[in-house]
């Protein structure tokens, strides 16, 4: 099972926000460039996804519906069901990291990575990643501000401005100018994904810093730590069975129902930082533990479970359908 190269220098940033937290004028120079990457991360989330190819999924609408329903209505319902959890199991900073990690969007690169190992719908993946991300943009903040309100870091009307300003404003700047930059940002795709992740590392040593100034790592003992690893286990194979049987039960093939189980049933954590910490603010650090851990264990259960199905004895007597499923994305077509 996979452990992701990224998520360990998020933790060794984690570490280095405790041991040696931006203070005093460091902080602000910390929280300016913090701001500055955000908005840059999303100017390039921007000038990368092609609306076109997103719009164009739009005709296979009900695995995209479908998608879009398990991450921005079963998800964000099961958050709410874990309020229940509260204070046995969970903390309510600690929830309100959670419920934050149910509203965020699908993931692109892994969604598609897992479907092409699963022999899966490859072209229904991209798009399903492409449009989950492109709807989070304006469906996360509001579904924060309706669900979140005033806890957490408190959602008001300045946290609109920020949203505005520091994530709508630049991406859509970015879809502005694709047609112009679109090449140059294909041809240093991994100049730029090493800005990306360092930009996401900026926001999260930053998010850290401020919690750790202000003690709220206090309030995190190893019990909260292994209830909060408890409930995301259950939280990931409820979705991961919803996912697949649902999709069985609406009627889609094998490689459309894999592409629905596996952008389904994850989150993004390079969208999912940079939105807490415009929304949360100096309590940003503890609303993105939640998310931190969920991507690596939805990485290492999903590596399992793609694995599994490429060795299902259904994919290799569907290898030849499959290749004209492929071509149509989200075909819809109902299992034998």
């Amino acid at each position: 099972m996979p452990i992701d190269p990224y998520i360990l220098l998020l933790l060794g940033t984690v570490g280095l926000a405790a041991l040696v937290p931006a203070r005093g004028a460091g902080a602000d120079v910390a929280s300016g460039a913090s701001t500055v990457a955000i908005a840059f991360l999303f100017f390039l989330y921007g000038a990368r996804l092609s609306t076109r190819e997103a719009m164009d999924g739009l005709r296979h609408w009900r695995l995209h519906v479908t998608v879009l329903a398990c991450t921005f209505v079963v998800f964000p319902v099961l958050g709410l069901a874990a309020r229940g959890l509260v204070p046995v199991f969970l903390t309510d900073p600690l929830y309100q990291g959670l419920l934050f990690l149910t509203l965020v969007p699908s993931t692109i690169q892994s969604s598609i990575a897992f479907t092409s190992m699963a022999r899966g719908n490859v072209p229904a993946a991209i798009c399903a990643g492409s449009f989950s991300s492109l709807a989070g943009i304006v469906l996360t903040p509001l579904l924060a501000a309706a669900l979140l309100g005033n806890s957490g870091g408190g959602f008001s009307a300045d946290s609109v401005v920020k949203i505005v300003l520091q994530l709508l404003v630049p991406f859509a700047a970015g879809q502005v100018l694709r047609r112009w930059i679109g090449g140059f940002v294909a041809r240093h795709k991994k100049v730029l994904g090493l800005v990306d992740r360092g930009s996401i590392l900026l926001v999260v040593y930053t998010a850290f810093s401020e919690g750790m100034v202000q003690g709220i790592w206090h309030q995190v003992s190893p019990v909260r730590l292994g209830g909060l690893l408890a409930v995301e286990a259950v939280l990931l194979a409820v979705m991961l069975a919803l996912t697949w049987f649902g999709a069985r039960a609406l009627g889609f093939g094998r490689a459309d129902r894999i592409a629905i189980q596996f952008a389904g049933s994850k989150k993004s954590l390079a969208s999912g930082l940079p939105m807490a910490s415009v929304l949360f603010g100096a309590h940003a650090s503890l609303a993105v533990l939640p998310l931190m851990l969920f991507h690596q264990m939805q990485l290492m259960v999903c590596a399992v479970i793609a694995k599994r199905r490429s060795h299902d004895p259904e994919a290799v007597a569907a290898d030849e359908p499959a290749t004209g499923a492929r071509t149509a994305v989200g075909s819809g077509t109902r299992s034998r």
